[in-house]
């Protein structure tokens, strides 16, 4: 696909960003690049010349990032985008594999998330929080039995969010595993597109028998319920890899880097500690300070108006939700971590149309998680230099590849 639109044509007030930037600062795990922070304050919606020559926008400013996010003239369409950063290969992207709701548009998306939606609602998801305080205290009665030094990321924040999606979707937990790693590969940016292609043919294989199995012999399970809807059996293996693997990697990822924000704001965590009420506002909170969904793309397919500028059709928009929840404009002080803040129309969860199906149940995992973390092991804190936790980076999750932690063990 090539941009009609010549440089010749932006205009000096809108000099093009060279690449879109991602390094930060060191010693800063949760900040956005420098100069995303410095984009969303002077130029929240600003040209960006993209890996393949394209030149598009960049969106850092809250309002600007949920203006695109949220209208339907945006496509989420991957044959249509041009990525904002190097992805292994080159040339046009494929377009969605079936099941994969992020990379399509209505009326299929608007099909496959009214059969879904209900499935995830704020009710039917808080009615498994006794299940996910189980869960989570065995977990840490299993550390307390280990003692320190272990990683937190095996430990407890890979586990609950495991178990939970394994449980709900009908899917023996032994094997997730299997589905961490393919989905690793996956989602990191540096593998090459033969590494890419074999983890999803792997999980897809998977997840064919395993509806084959349900439509057979269902079970009480989400996949079971499924199989009496319209999908058919290619759907619903799309489907369901589609939400094991979103499943297994955001919650975990979240509640691992959101625990590591809190061992490095000490003020922090012993508000945590000492208000367990305020699990809710630390969710939300987290979300935004310490955002792992950090980059979606859009792209125009009509000419669109945003924050006064003309985005034509065809032109790609990548959209920092990272930097639009550090928009002053929208959240003060955006910088400072603060438990005590209303962060509601944060970006974590993304917005619009394709907002996260899932994140009720995330909520109900996390909000559950971190009091029951920081309460069981009181002197809980990080057993090497905030420096030295390994940061998943060149992924499209953030997160940490391990978080090793200590206590003083009794």
């Amino acid at each position: 696909m090539q941009n009609d639109l010549s440089t010749d044509s932006v205009s000096s007030s809108h000099t093009p960003v060279g690449s879109f930037p991602t390094s930060r600062a060191e010693g800063c795990p949760f900040d956005p690049p420098a100069e995303l922070t410095r984009l969303c304050r002077e130029r929240p919606l600003t040209r960006l010349r993209y890996p393949d020559g394209h030149l598009g926008w960049l969106a850092t400013g809250h309002s600007a990032a949920r203006a695109v996010l949220s209208d339907p003239r945006f496509s989420s369409r991957y044959e249509l985008l041009h990525m904002p950063m190097a992805m292994g290969f080159t040339g046009e992207l494929p377009p969605a594999p079936t099941g994969d709701l992020t990379g399509i548009d209505a009326p299929e998306h608007t099909r496959y998330r009214r059969l879904l939606a209900g499935k995830f609602t704020v009710r039917r998801m808080r009615l498994l929080t006794e299940r996910v305080e189980r869960i989570s205290t065995d977990h840490l009665d299993a550390m307390e039995r280990q003692g320190p030094v272990l990683d937190l990321v095996q430990a407890y924040a890979r586990p609950i969010p495991a178990l939970m999606i394994c449980e709900l979707l009908g899917v023996p937990y032994a094997d997730q595993d299997l589905f961490q790693r393919h989905t690793e590969t996956a989602m990191t940016l540096s593998s090459t597109e033969e590494e890419r292609y074999a983890a999803m043919t792997a999980i897809e294989e998977y997840m064919r028998e395993l509806v084959l199995r349900k439509r057979a012999a269902p079970t009480d399970d989400l996949l079971s319920d499924l199989t009496d809807s319209d999908l058919t059996d290619e759907e619903l293996t799309g489907i369901g890899g589609f939400l094991l693997g979103a499943g297994l990697d955001t919650t975990a990822n979240m509640i691992a880097l959101g625990t590591f924000a809190l061992l490095t704001h000490p003020d922090q965590l012993t508000a945590l500690r000492a208000e367990p009420e305020l699990a809710d506002r630390a969710v939300e909170e987290l979300m935004r300070y310490a955002t792992i969904a950090q980059t979606g793309v859009r792209a125009a397919l009509e000419d669109v108006e945003v924050e006064g500028e003309l985005i034509r059709k065809g032109e790609s928009v990548a959209v920092s939700m990272e930097a639009a929840n550090r928009d002053p404009a929208r959240f003060p002080d955006p910088d400072v971590l603060d438990l005590h803040r209303k962060a509601g129309g944060h970006l974590g969860f993304g917005h619009g149309a394709h907002q996260c199906l899932g994140q009720q149940l995330a909520r109900v995992e996390m909000r559950v998680a971190f009091p029951a973390l920081v309460t069981r092991f009181p002197t809980l804190r990080l057993a090497v230099a905030p420096e030295d936790v390994p940061l998943r980076e060149g992924m499209n999750i953030f997160g940490v590849h391990e978080l090793p932690v200590t206590w003083d063990a009794s």
